[in-house]
């Protein structure tokens, strides 16, 4: 049995978090990182480490700061959450959604350059 490292637990447990929070089951996860589900198991659970270039793409997947991934630094924003959201609407929901975003920052501009 491959021992762990304290530095592949807590990264690990912060990608569980972060893919848990997505809404991404591992077989998903896995699917998406194009890595088997049991490297995902071994990489949550801080058996096995990862590559640069695999925590890259997570970081990708996950829409998540490396930051946070390796050091804990800083959490999750609000608008993290949001985005995430959105993402998980169907497409069409998804683009009123950013159709009411942009009415409402034009609205802002507007507003703001009438104060000036």
């Amino acid at each position: 049995m491959q021992q762990k490292k304290q530095i592949n637990i807590e990264i690990g447990c912060r990608v569980q978090e972060v893919r848990e929070q997505r809404g991404l089951t591992q077989e998903k996860f896995a699917e998406l990182l194009d890595v088997g589900v049991q490297h995902i198991s071994k990489i949550e659970r801080g058996v096995a480490g990862t590559s640069l270039v695999t925590l890259k793409k997570i970081c990708q997947i996950l829409d998540v700061s490396a930051d946070y991934l390796l050091l804990g630094i800083g959490s999750m924003q609000d608008s993290d959450r949001i985005s995430q959201q959105i993402h998980n609407l169907p497409s069409n929901q998804a683009a009123l959604v950013e159709d009411g975003v942009n009415q409402i920052l034009q609205a802002l501009e507007l507003a703001n350059g009438k104060d000036q």
